[in-house]
């Protein structure tokens, strides 16, 4: 592995006791390989917010050849061995999606008993979410959020409403399964659908039976942890522009995926973390509807998204692609607290002459220091570019920073002045191996 950190102890002076990871922009930052990486140095690493909607994609170089894991539900550290990953109360839990990573890092020799912890308090996501989650996306016509159709909203939605059910509600199998008809016929009354209320109740007491191992109160499991000196990763999911209260609402997702939500997602106080990592792309992207200015069109946005394989790990969309935008990514600094920045994908922009980045905007021909809560103002942003000289070399083998040719080396430092905030992970390629440690 390229990281040049001498050893566990020095990650851990560097990084902290408790860690989270952010995503500065829409999500699809690459958050998954740094989690990965820095896992190897962690306990635990944990799941505060979101569900079967986040895609962290780890690729692994074994013999010469890449294996591939797409994780939805799992925290990405449980490719590692003796490492303990938990879902948090934050999460909603789709079973179904859960046996199906299990099953599958199963058939390539990785077994999940003994390192995986589900919350009590977690919320199930049941199929009548995903049926309800289709059926208002179509309701909203021409304004659709553009959801991954996952059921993420309508799950929040019972939760919020406190209808919603939860795991420990399975330990009670009688009252869950009274609640799920109640919550079923409910919804198939309002929205007007079918649903086989008894074969789904059929199939959770199978699956009980398969999960009940993992189900603990994961507050009380961290919180001890802690006061026996383990550390702890959380692994954010989506990004901080998706966040339900921050994020370009509506076009976000339903829980708060700022550090601030890690707290609450895993009942953790926030003066226990001590260290944001923000995961910032060399450039940016997002996936659905919503304002996007440094978005391109044309010959350079097909570039950059069939280079960067900008395609959803979840849905398989293809992803809107644009020059890098530094408000945004301002914005997630401040939010979370970041104190220091995975630069990933720089490799993409590896062949563009000319590059772009966002460093301010103007509305109404007045700079202005914040994203605008409003869509139409935002929408009509102008951005203020400046321009970078491009590279032609491939930087993907680079093993130091001075590996990089000057134009690269240039564009950097460029973003670290204009964020004021350092830059101490450059990812170079898809590979597990592919990063830089400055």
């Amino acid at each position: 592995m390229k990281i040049s950190i001498k050893n566990e102890a020095d990650i851990l002076k560097k990084l902290g006791q408790v860690i989270y990871i952010a995503g500065s922009q829409w999500g699809d930052e690459g958050k998954g390989k740094l989690v990965d990486i820095l896992s190897g140095h962690y306990d635990i690493v944990a799941r505060s917010a979101g569900g079967a909607n986040a895609g962290h994609t780890i690729c692994v170089n074994e013999n010469g050849k890449t294996k591939k894991f797409v994780f939805h539900l799992l925290p990405s550290g449980v490719l590692h061995e003796n490492k303990i990953c938990v879902i948090g109360n934050g999460t909603v839990v789709h079973i179904p999606t859960l046996l199906e990573e299990i099953e599958s890092l199963k058939a390539q020799g990785i077994d999940v008993r003994n390192k995986l912890k589900i919350s009590n308090r977690a919320h199930l996501l049941l199929e009548y979410h995903k049926i309800i989650d289709g059926i208002e996306e179509e309701q909203k016509g021409g304004k659709k959020v553009g959801t991954t159709r996952r059921g993420i909203g309508p799950a929040y939605t019972d939760k919020i409403s406190r209808s919603g059910i939860r795991v420990a509600d399975l330990m009670d199998f009688d009252f869950f399964a009274e609640k799920l008809r109640q919550n079923a016929n409910k919804y198939m009354s309002m929205y007007k659908f079918e649903f086989d209320i008894e074969k789904e109740i059929n199939y959770y007491k199978d699956a009980f039976e398969l999960i009940q191992g993992y189900i603990t109160d994961t507050t009380e499991y961290l919180h001890n942890a802690l006061t026996n000196g383990k550390t702890i990763l959380i692994e954010g999911a989506q990004g901080t522009h998706l966040d339900i209260d921050h994020g370009t609402y509506p076009y976000v997702t339903s829980s708060n995926t700022t550090s601030g939500g890690a707290c609450t997602g895993l009942g953790l106080p926030p003066n226990k973390i001590k260290n944001v990592v923000g995961i910032m792309k060399a450039y940016t992207t997002r996936v659905g509807e919503g304002p996007f200015p440094t978005e391109l069109g044309g010959m350079e946005g097909d570039m950059l998204r069939d280079q960067g394989g900008e395609y959803g790990a979840t849905t398989g969309r293809p992803r809107r692609c644009g020059w890098l935008d530094l408000m945004v990514v301002k914005q997630s600094i401040k939010l979370n607290g970041i104190t220091s920045i995975n630069l990933t994908k720089l490799d993409v922009l590896t062949k563009f002459r000319k590059i772009k980045i966002g460093v301010g905007y103007k509305l109404n021909g007045q700079p202005i220091n914040s994203i605008p809560a409003s869509l139409g103002e935002f929408a009509n942003v102008e951005v203020e570019y400046i321009e970078s000289d491009g590279w032609m070399d491939d930087i993907s083998k680079a093993e130091k920073f001075k590996d990089f040719p000057k134009n690269c080396q240039k564009y950097i430092k460029t973003i670290e002045d204009h964020l004021d905030t350092p830059i101490n992970f450059i990812g170079v390629g898809a590979n597990r191996d592919q990063m830089i440690y400055r």
